[in-house]
Formats: C-alpha cells, sequence, structure tokens
C-alpha cells in the first residue's frame, strides 16, 4: 500500500527526540512522501531544511492565522521568497481560527487574503485552516477565484457535507486526518461527509503531531505518518471501499495536486 500524509508537523519540537525514526517508521507503513507545512516565520526555514535532507519530504511555506499576530516586520517577504524554491510545492498554513483567541479578526483576513493572492501569483496550491470559521472563509475563497484560479486543499476537514459541498463547487480538495477515525457524536456530520466526497478530491493526512487516530488516540498522545494507514482503513470502511483503493485514490490526488514527482 502506497500513502501520501499530505499534512505532518514534523519540523515541531515533539519530534526532536527521535525525528529520524519516525520518518523511517513512516517509510516501513507504506507513507512514501509527506507535506511538511509551515506555521510560523521560523518554522518556513526548518521545513525547507527538512525537505532538502529528504527525499520524501516536501514543504509548504506560511504563516498560520494563530501565529499572525506574531509576525515580525520582513517575516512575510521570507514567506514570498522562499516559494521559488524547489522543494516548495504549496502555500501554507493558511486560513482562519474563530477557536483560539490568539490573532485578531482583521490580521487573520489580512494574512489569509496573502496567502490567497501568494498561492496565485505563483501558481501553487493553498493549504487551508479554517477552524469554526467556515462563515468568514467562503467569502474570501469565493473573491479569490473571481480573481482568478485558485487550487488548494481544506485541511484535516472538520466540517459539515454543506461545508464541503461549497468548497467543492471552488474547486477544493478536502483532507481528512485523525478526526474522521472518531465515533463520538461530534463527529457524525464530518463523517458523513467523508462518505461522499468525489473520488478524485479526497487527501489523507495526519496533521501529526496532532489529531492522533482511533484506536491509538488516548494511548499514543503524538501521532506521526505512520499511524495514517489507520484512518485510510476507517475512511475506506466509511466510503464502502477497499484500503488499497482509497490509498491509490488518495495518492493520485496528492500527486496531482501538488504536482509530485
Amino acid at each position: 500500500m502506497h500513502l501520501i500524509d499530505t499534512h505532518v508537523h514534523l519540523d515541531a519540537e515533539e519530534f526532536d527526540g527521535d525525528r529520524d525514526e519516525v520518518i523511517a517508521r513512516a517509510r516501513e507503513s507504506g507513507v512514501e512522501v509527506m507535506i511538511c507545512p509551515a506555521i510560523t516565520a521560523d518554522s518556513n526555514e526548518a521545513v525547507v531544511r527538512l525537505a532538502e535532507t529528504h527525499e520524501e519530504m516536501f514543504a509548504a511555506v506560511g504563516i498560520h492565522p494563530n501565529y499572525a499576530a506574531e509576525a515580525a516586520p520582513g517575516d512575510w517577504d521570507r514567506v514570498v521568497e522562499m516559494t521559488g524554491h524547489a522543494r516548495v510545492v504549496a502555500v501554507g498554513e493558511a486560513g482562519l481560527d474563530r477557536h483560539w483567541d490568539f490573532t485578531p479578526m482583521e490580521v487573520q483576513r489580512d494574512y489569509f487574503d496573502r496567502h490567497l493572492q501568494l498561492t496565485q501569483e505563483h501558481n501553487l496550491p493553498v493549504v487551508i485552516h479554517c477552524r469554526e470559521a467556515e462563515a468568514d472563509v467562503l467569502p474570501m475563497l469565493r473573491e479569490a477565484v473571481a480573481r482568478g484560479p485558485l487550487v488548494g486543499v481544506m485541511h484535516a476537514f472538520s466540517g459539515d457535507r454543506s461545508f464541503a459541498e461549497a468548497c467543492l463547487e471552488l474547486g477544493l480538495y478536502l483532507g481528512f486526518a485523525g478526526s474522521v477515525t472518531y465515533t463520538n457524536k461530534k463527529f457524525r456530520a464530518l463523517r458523513d461527509a467523508a462518505a461522499v466526497v468525489p473520488e478524485d478530491r479526497i487527501l489523507i493526512e495526519t496533521d501529526g503531531p496532532y489529531l492522533t487516530p482511533q484506536p491509538l488516540r488516548g494511548r499514543r498522545k503524538r501521532n506521526e505518518p505512520a499511524y495514517l494507514v489507520h484512518t485510510a482503513q476507517c475512511l475506506a470502511e466509511l466510503r464502502g471501499q477497499g484500503v488499497e483503493e482509497l490509498a491509490a485514490q488518495t495518492t493520485a490526488n496528492a500527486r496531482r495536486l501538488f504536482r509530485l514527482p
């Protein structure tokens, strides 16, 4: 089985003690490519270094909405400069977040628009973060699409079928993480949406070290790419297909979206 983890924060400090072992376990589990998105100005350089030194890794550069308030003068210029790097395949992680009150919404909107314009200028996909901000994100995406072509992924999708349909209508892919394996009532709408996403628009990810999938949730706090197989198996069951088929579909989709070799 061949898998691509389309979103994992392997530069995070949670992996500092055993990063090489984590990457080795990923390979052994069938994960052949990992895409590492930046979240802060400094993490942009970290993910690019990882992509330079590990052939199975690629980077996305950007500033996460929860860290936009911390951005210093010149940090955005660093992001723009790095979009031309050979190992950078996307812009992000970008978007809006109403769950945490770390960055004023006007600052979040400013940075999200910067990312959207950057992805369109450089013809790169955008990796979108949306947490409890669907009503804010959709108008900005529609405005961007009105300007010109936009490609990207709504990462760690957490919405319902209506939001999924709106994202698909805009041409986006939907990425599913370990949360799709959670069976409590809170995640029922998410699982219903995952079951009906077109086969050519679905991606899988860990979002490691976060969102550890069942059955490891609770026993293992840190998520890692080797656990992607659990999300793949659950997603395949929800969609009524074999896990090998799902793996082949999501891998082909990831290669197409991110233009991977």
